[in-house]
């Protein structure tokens, strides 16, 4: 049986996040898919179906709450893990990020090691 290539949808309005997450899991053998703001998010969500999503809170536009909280009410998407990444570690926002549906919360900057044993974690590897 063929090796199904888990989808993993990493959604930051920065690029260099961006760029850092694709570096740290480019050989690990997943297909990753990318996306800028919470819209976007929710439009790749919906059309590639992804295995986990790593989700910033802070964007232009839809931000990772209502993203989150949208990706929760859709039957389609409502059971991929989703884990905040965000530089917003207060207790308010965590608590906001836990309300708003995210099964995860990491604050940045965050060990790889740390985010890798989520992928594991999550994704049952």
């Amino acid at each position: 049986m063929p090796h199904i290539k888990k989808k993993i949808l990493l959604v930051d309005d920065s690029r260099t996040v961006l760029l850092m997450h694709q570096m740290l899991l480019a050989d690990r053998g997943y297909e990753l898919l990318t996306a800028r703001d919470g819209q976007e998010a929710l439009e790749k969500a919906m059309a590639e179906r992804p295995d986990i999503i790593f989700l910033d809170v802070l964007m232009p536009g839809m931000d990772g709450f209502s993203a989150c909280q949208a990706l929760r009410a859709d039957e389609n998407t409502r059971h991929i893990p989703i884990i905040m990444v965000t530089t917003r570690g207060e207790p308010y926002n965590v608590q906001r990020g836990y309300e708003s549906g995210c099964s995860d919360y990491l604050t940045k900057p965050f060990n790889s090691n740390v985010l890798l044993d989520k992928l594991e974690q999550y994704l049952g590897e």
